[in-house]
C-alpha cells in the first residue's frame, strides 16, 4: 500500500513522523511530504522517504512579519497547485494539516482516498470563526480522523457526518525516550534539588500558565519550571506573576528541541497541563513516553487520557483546585509513581503506535484501497 503523509506546513514533525515510521513497520510504503522544519532537528526518517514539497523559500527563516506571512501564503497555494499537478501515485493520501481551508479546498489533488486528521482546529476557542471554513475542507475527505471522542462530537455538531468520523488516539512520543544525544540540563537546573513541577511546550494565552503561576502561591517545597517560547503571551508579564510566588519559578523561554527535551522530562516530578481549552496535547503524550505524574485541566480529550489511570484532572481555570492537587502530588511520592506507571502503561497500551498504524491502516482499508 502506498501512503502519503501530508503535512505543508510541518507542523506536527514528531505525530508525522511518528506515525510514518510505524506505518512503515507494518508493511506500508510511506511518504512524508511536507516543509522544511526551521525550529531545530526532526526525527530520522526510519523505513520511509521525505520529500520537502512546501514552502521552499519562507520555510528558510524563522519570523511572524506581515510580509512573511503573505509571501507564505502566496508562496501555500503556488506549492499545492504544483503539488496537485505533480504529486507521486499513492493509494491514500493522508493530510495532516491544511492551514488554509477555504483554499485548501479548491487545490487538493485528485484522486481518492483522502482522509484528514483534525489537529489542533477542534478546540472552543474561535470555533464558531472557524468552522465554515473547515467544513469547506471536511467535506472533500472521505473520512476525517479524530483524536478523540470529544473530537468526534465536535465534528459531528459541525454537520460532518458521524459515518465519516474515525477516532484514532494520539500515540505517546516514545521516539524521544531512545536518543543517543541527549543533551544534558544546563548546570543550574541540574543542581536544583527537590521536587520539579513542569509546563512545557509553546507558552500560548489558552494553556493557562497564568492560572499555573497563580496556583503555585499555594504550593510549597517544590519549583515551577516553564519551558517553551511565548507566543500572543508576554514575557515580562509571566515573570512578574512569577514575583509574587513565593517559591522558585524558572523560565526557559525559549523553543526546547528533541535532544534537550528528555532532560527536562526525567527531571520532573509532576507535569502540568492548566488549559483552559484543547482537544488533544502533544506534551500530553511526551510525558505519558516518560512515565510521568500529570495534573491536567477536565477539556477536550484530557478526560479520555485520565480515565486510563494515566494523570489526574482539575477543573480548568481554577487555581485553587489546581494548587490542592499540585501539593497533594509534590507531597507524596507513592501517588506520584502510581501515575507514573499509569501512565507508562497507556503509553505501551492505548497509545502506543503499533495500535495507531493498525487502527489508520484498517481505515485506509476499509476505504477501498
Amino acid at each position: 500500500m502506498r501512503v502519503q503523509i501530508v503535512d505543508p506546513p510541518a507542523y506536527t514533525p514528531p505525530y508525522d513522523r511518528s506515525l510514518c515510521a510505524a506505518l512503515a513497520r507494518a508493511g506500508a510504503e510511506v511518504e512524508l511530504v511536507t516543509s522544511r522544519f526551521v525550529h531545530g532537528p526532526v526525527p530520522a526518517p526510519l523505513g520511509y522517504d521525505v520529500r520537502e514539497a512546501f514552502y521552499r523559500f519562507s520555510g528558510r527563516r524563522e519570523g511572524t512579519g506581515a510580509a512573511r506571512r503573505a509571501m507564505k501564503l502566496a508562496e501555500h497555494v503556488a506549492d499545492m497547485l504544483r503539488y496537485r499537478r505533480n504529486g507521486a501515485p499513492a493509494d491514500v493520501r493522508h493530510f495532516q494539516w491544511l492551514p488554509v481551508p477555504a483554499l485548501d479546498s479548491r487545490l487538493l489533488p485528485a484522486g481518492h482516498p483522502r482522509i484528514l486528521t483534525a489537529h489542533g482546529v477542534l478546540r472552543s476557542e474561535g470555533w464558531a470563526r472557524r468552522v465554515r471554513g473547515l467544513r469547506r475542507i471536511l467535506d472533500r475527505m472521505d473520512a476525517v480522523v479524530a483524536l478523540s471522542e470529544f473530537g468526534r462530537e465536535r465534528l459531528a455538531g459541525a454537520g460532518v457526518d458521524p459515518s465519516r468520523v474515525r477516532v484514532i488516539p494520539h500515540g505517546a512520543f516514545d521516539y524521544l525516550t531512545r536518543q543517543h544525544d541527549e543533551t544534558p540540563l544546563p548546570p543550574e537546573l541540574a543542581a536544583v534539588e527537590g521536587p520539579v513541577v513542569l509546563f512545557f511546550g509553546l507558552v500560548r494565552p489558552y494553556k493557562g500558565v497564568d492560572v499555573l503561576l497563580d496556583a503555585f502561591k499555594s504550593v510549597h517545597g517544590a519549583e515551577l519550571w516553564i519551558v517553551g517560547r511565548p507566543l500572543g503571551v508576554s514575557l515580562d508579564g509571566l515573570r512578574e506573576a512569577a514575583s509574587h510566588v513565593p517559591g522558585r519559578v524558572r523560565f526557559v523561554p525559549r523553543f526546547v528541541g528533541d535532544h534537550e527535551l528528555p532532560a527536562y522530562f526525567r527531571r520532573a516530578d509532576v507535569v502540568a497541563l492548566p488549559h483552559r481549552d484543547a482537544e488533544q496535547s502533544g506534551v500530553l503524550f511526551a510525558a505519558l513516553a516518560f512515565g510521568k505524574a500529570i495534573v491536567m485541566s477536565d477539556v477536550g480529550g484530557f478526560g479520555e487520557v485520565a480515565a486510563t489511570g494515566a494523570g489526574t484532572l482539575v477543573p480548568p481555570g481554577d487555581p485553587g483546585g489546581l494548587a490542592e492537587r499540585l501539593e497533594e502530588l509534590v507531597d507524596d511520592a507513592a501517588l506520584r509513581a502510581r501515575l507514573a506507571a499509569a501512565a507508562a502503561s497507556a503509553a505501551a497500551g492505548p497509545y502506543s503506535w503499533e495500535l495507531v498504524a493498525r487502527q489508520t491502516l484498517d481505515l485506509y482499508r476499509e476505504l477501498g484501497t
